[in-house]
């Protein structure tokens, strides 16, 4: 299992595999941002929903992209549920 790079904004980057303590930041990350742009939604719902997210993306080959796949996945879903973010994307 290859250890990888660590990107202090996007988490792990080119690794054959993301291991749960590398992958723990992103979610927490992306969770932070998701529930500052929905203050709407529970914050447990936004972190359930981002989880989701990481573990349909969590077995693909290319793992760079995969933190912003997740937030944009996740912020599609919580947009479609509860309406658009204060934003305006």
């Amino acid at each position: 299992m290859t250890q990888g790079l660590i990107d202090a904004r996007t988490g792990p980057l080119h690794t054959d595999e993301v291991t749960d303590a590398a992958k723990e930041p992103s979610i927490d990350q992306v969770v932070d941002r998701l529930a500052a742009r929905f203050p709407h939604v529970p914050r447990l719902h936004v972190a359930s929903i981002v989880r989701e997210e990481f573990r349909a993306l969590e077995s693909g080959r290319i793992r760079t992209f995969i933190p912003t796949l997740v937030e944009r996945g996740a912020r599609v879903r919580i947009q479609s549920e509860f309406g658009t973010d204060s934003s305006g994307d």
